[in-house]
């Protein structure tokens, strides 16, 4: 982008923060501003089938689709949160709940200096929602809001228009299925296998073990039902309620710029 940004004229695209000077953020940080949160893990194991920085991927690709539909400012995806489910498996990382919420708080204060109240996390993790809802809750304390995606909540319906496998909900067939429309290079289905014991309590374990469950790929649930033509329609419902969930923060935010496009 260039040197100048005209704020006369009707923004309808966003902007990614790390693209620009901090004179240009000045610009476009304001108390109608809405500050897109990307959060996607890129040292968490994926089966055998999918690598560690899945969920960044996965984010990194919406955060790109909102930023071209929507007037927001994108922040610098998350990298590291709270996966306590997948610790078991080298080369995994969790942050505590704990750390993870002050995290997400720190950086909204620090975006709050320059005049932004309301921002969204696009959240590609189920164990994340758990420091978000803490980090929202004390924030409107404050006077700053929070929402942020919850991919039940956004995949529900096609999900269960779509879903083959017994059960599941990681590198399974929904989030293959995902990728390989998404990032179809970064799949090796070749290896992708089966993994599904039934649901239970605790962490997902490649060994037998007390209080674990068994998981020996790490993939929970069936990776080889997915397909690219489910991934398209899995990513169309994803993209459409994220979309919906922003423009309705930009309403609340009264920033007077068309949410139509």
């Amino acid at each position: 982008m260039d040197g100048v940004i005209d704020m006369s004229e009707t923004i309808t695209k966003g902007f990614l923060l790390e693209d620009l000077t901090w004179k240009q953020a000045q610009v476009l940080l304001t108390a109608n501003t809405i500050i897109v949160i990307p959060i996607g893990a890129q040292a968490k194991e994926h089966g055998h089938h999918l690598p560690l920085k899945n969920d960044y991927v996965m984010a990194e690709y919406l955060k790109n689709a909102i930023a071209q539909r929507l007037p927001v400012v994108v922040a610098p995806t998350i990298n590291y949160s709270f996966y306590p489910a997948f610790v078991e498996y080298p080369g995994s990382v969790s942050l505590s709940a704990e750390t993870s919420a002050s995290m997400f708080k720190d950086i909204v204060r620090s975006f709050s200096r320059f005049g932004p109240r309301r921002f969204y996390f696009l959240n590609t993790g189920i164990s994340t929602i758990r420091p978000l809802k803490t980090a929202k809750e004390e924030l409107e304390h404050e006077g700053l809001f929070i929402e942020y995606s919850d991919l039940r909540i956004l995949l529900d319906q096609v999900r269960s228009e779509l879903e083959e496998q017994e059960g599941g909900t990681h590198a399974d067939e929904i989030e293959t299925s995902i990728m390989l429309y998404m990032a179809p290079s970064i799949v090796d289905m070749d290896k992708a296998l089966p993994d599904f014991t039934g649901n239970g309590a605790g962490p997902l374990c490649p060994e037998e073990r007390e209080g674990t469950v068994y998981s020996p790929t790490g993939a929970w649930g069936d990776p080889t039902k997915a397909s690219r033509e489910k991934g398209e329609k899995l990513v169309a419902a994803l993209i459409t309620g994220i979309t919906h969930d922003i423009k309705e923060l930009l309403r609340a935010a009264g920033t007077g710029i068309s949410t139509e496009n």
